[in-house]
């Protein structure tokens, strides 16, 4: 092992506490969590945030006693209760949630899923664990304004997916003492076990009430030392006559577009594309009750939501951005792992897929087949990666294989396989397992082989190895957490050959050691901080050769205050090796957020030092501003602002300044109607005299797009919308390039 390697473990490990009897303490002052049994609802039950029924005054209550956050586990200042009832189709939930100040409930009209404004306002959370079997569950949330999310949750995996869907009802409603919530939720739309006689299933109930601080107030003493989340919940018994959604439903869609693109850019003139009209279908069907079949036919996958545009002019490798297409999105946490060998947005172009998910017992299983238009490539090194696509089609097959051991702990197995034209193929199999071997203390395991074929042409192209080549990847991490500490150390070692095409692996030929350790203060009545933070980073990173390329240490702190204001500030002193040329960096960054009150939250991220100028290889001086304002104008107009401003300059020139405005500006109709507007504007002003390669003095780009949005249900929607993009240079003015008119209409059959 290289030493530097060898040193950054030592000292993490120094640094970090003992697997401490502080945990183990805490967990046994808690009580235990509640258990209740929930009785069928004795009437009909509308969801119109009123508990004006019947049913209501017979259903089982359920208190919610304790403040984990910031508090722990002490008595909440805001009461709430909360009742939970079912019938033989629906589960349904309903909470009560009083507020000495009634006028000071921050309720906001948003966009399903928009998670950012949902946690900033008052809102009830509802984790449901279905198997019972503490590892993975579902997550639903709504505001006072009836405004949905939910997720997947997968606790050990660090998985909280919201951009998973079902079809549920919920509605809210803000009074003279409070406000009230309530749920309605399909049995068809969760998946739970097919068994005779009663069910019992795990549940956490959470009020989120964020003043000058968020208080978290739950059903069910939570220790903050016990990285399990569902094994300290409150058990619901009592269903009976319940089955899973083992049912056909029937997404059919229909997208038109038409695309107007100029050929001759910038002179050519910008020339009418014809209409395009593209039917699709999704299937699920519940071929048996502990198992579902998706299945989608010329799917629309189209962006209805633009990416987050991110800065790329001074960086190394690929960048990241998240799923959003609904058909991969189904069950996605069973293909999780820590090494990302499965990532889905590599299936670019689909004319169809199928996928099989279930879980039976502890064991969990998953499988997907798709079939793409195109090949997309991502070539991974130490130094950095390239990309290209091939013209013509791919096939993606992934099955995931996980088997619970234990209270919390797992093991799986992994095949993820892609196949082309002219030989191309890449195949990774492997096997993982978590151990947590105390309630704060879990090891993680993952171990992967590859075998990759590229085309001859495109081999010698990018520099990759001829013929079959096979490439290894290992990982192994612990992670311990309790309220006061928390630590991690991650060894990871990724061949030069490894290739994990189905995934989002963008460097290799590496041998690498990352840890953290930090030390949490908290607050309390009459001290001038919620929470204080101190930190400890490192990082050592060598090629296959050992030589080391990479090293970083770095020291943070941070303090949570009133007005849920946060200040962080970090110090990095960083060792980079690129292409044999070695660059010593010292920089620092500091991050302010606030929400001052429940309409307006704003940020702002510095960083100040020494950075690396990627194209030419040398050391400069970065400076680098991000300031972020979100802002609401009532309940309904919602302005999003983020501004990402870089300058980097060597010997007191300036080599480049470049800029990034993302505006959104959305008017939200009701809860289930919104126009937004969205333009991204990024300019990138060189000195081309200053490098040595050949570059433009001026890069622009602005895109623009306008949506109106309808959405009954996340399946049942009406999309009507259109965008364009512009570039230009120093000798081009800023000129369309393309524009798009687009339309969607979708609808859930559930017969």
């Amino acid at each position: 092992m290289h030493p530097a390697l060898r040193g950054t473990a030592v000292l993490i490990l120094l640094a970090a506490p003992a697997p401490a009897a502080e945990a183990q303490t805490a967990s046994r002052r808690l009580p235990p969590a509640a258990s209740y049994r929930i009785a069928p609802a004795t009437g009909p039950i509308r969801i119109d945030g009123r508990l004006d029924e019947d049913a209501w005054r017979d259903a089982t209550r359920i208190p919610l006693e304790y403040e984990w956050f910031p508090g722990d586990n002490i008595p909440p200042p805001v009461a709430t209760d909360c009742w939970v009832t079912y019938d033989a189709s629906n589960l349904y939930i309903a909470c009560r949630a009083l507020d000495p100040n009634a006028g000071a409930i921050r309720a906001h009209l948003a966009d399903r899923d928009d998670i950012d404004r949902i946690i900033g306002d008052d809102h009830i959370v509802l984790l449901l664990d279905p198997f019972n079997d503490n590892r993975h569950g579902l997550e639903f949330r709504v505001n006072p304004a009836g405004v949905q999310a939910d997720a997947l949750l997968s606790p050990a995996e660090g998985v909280e997916d919201f951009s998973w869907d079902a079809i549920w009802e919920s509605a809210g409603r803000v009074g003279g003492d409070g406000y009230v919530v309530e749920f309605r939720l399909p049995f068809r739309s969760l998946r739970f076990p097919a068994r005779p006689g009663e069910q019992t299933w795990g549940m956490i109930l959470e009020r989120s009430w964020p003043r000058s601080a968020r208080h978290r107030i739950d059903s069910a003493p939570r220790d903050q030392g016990d990285a399990c989340t569902f094994c300290q919940a409150n058990k619901v018994t009592g269903f009976v006559g319940i089955t899973p959604g083992a049912n056909v439903e029937l997404y059919p869609t229909l997208t038109s577009r038409r695309t107007d693109l100029r050929p001759a850019f910038p002179a050519g003139p910008l020339e009418a594309g014809d209409v395009e009209v593209d039917p699709g279908l999704d299937l699920r069907w519940g071929a048996t009750p502990n198992l579902s079949l998706n299945a989608t036919a010329n799917p629309d996958f189209s962006q209805v939501e633009a990416d987050a545009a991110q800065l790329d002019v001074n960086t190394r490798f690929a960048l990241f951005f998240p799923e959003r297409r609904p058909f991969f999105l189904e069950g996605s946490d069973v293909f999780a792992t820590p090494i990302q060998a499965v990532f889905t947005r590599t299936v670019a172009d689909p004319t169809g897929g199928l996928k099989l998910t279930g879980k039976w017992g502890g064991t969990g299983l998953g499988v997907f087949v798709a079939h793409d238009r195109i090949t997309n490539l991502l070539f991974p090194g130490n130094q950095g990666s390239a990309d290209t696509s091939l013209a013509g089609n791919a096939l993606t097959a992934v099955l995931r294989y996980r088997r619970d051991l234990g209270r919390a702990s797992s093991a799986g197995f992994l095949y993820a396989g892609r196949e082309g034209v002219n030989g191309y193929a890449n195949r990774v199999v492997g096997a993982d397992a978590v151990w947590q071997f105390t309630p704060s203390s879990a090891i993680s395991l993952q171990a992967l082989v590859s075998q990759s074929r590229y085309p001859d042409p495109v081999a010698a192209a990018f520099g990759q190895p001829a013929g079959r080549f096979v490439g290894t990847g290992l990982r192994a991490a612990y992670a311990y957490g309790t309220r006061t500490w928390n630590a991690n150390l991650v060894v990871q070692d990724l061949s030069p050959d490894f290739r994990a095409d189905a995934g989002f692996v963008p460097r290799v030929d590496l041998r690498s050691v990352d840890g953290a350790v930090t030390r949490t203060i908290w607050g309390g009545p009459g001290r001038p901080f919620t929470q204080l933070r101190f930190g400890l980073t490192g990082n050592a990173t060598a090629d296959h050769e050992w030589t080391l390329t990479d090293r970083s240490a770095g020291v943070n702190a941070s303090w949570l205050g009133p007005a849920q204001t946060s200040v962080l500030l970090e110090g990095f002193q960083d060792y980079q090796r690129l292409l044999g040329v070695r660059h010593d960096v010292t920089w620092g960054r500091v991050t302010l957020q606030s929400q001052p009150w429940g309409s307006a939250k704003v940020g702002l991220v510095t960083r100040l030092g020494e950075g690396v100028d990627v194209v030419n290889n040398r050391t400069g001086s970065l400076f680098a501003l991000t300031p972020t304002a979100r802002i609401y104008l009532g309940r309904s107009l919602d302005l999003n602002l983020q501004h990402d401003y870089q300058r980097l300059a060597v010997g007191g020139g300036r080599v480049f300044t470049a800029n990034l405005l993302q505006a959104r500006l959305l008017y939200h109709l009701n809860v289930r109607t919104f126009v937004r507007a969205i333009v991204q504007w990024q300019h990138v002003d060189r000195d081309p005299t200053r490098y040595v390669v050949p570059v433009p003095a001026v890069s622009q780009s602005v895109l623009t797009q306008l949506l109106f949005s309808y959405k009954l249900n996340p399946q049942t929607v009406a999309f009507l919308g259109y965008s364009d993009t512009s570039l230009g240079t120093d000798a081009v003015d800023l000129t369309r390039q393309s524009r798009t008119f687009f339309a969607k209409l979708g609808y859930a059959l559930r017969p």
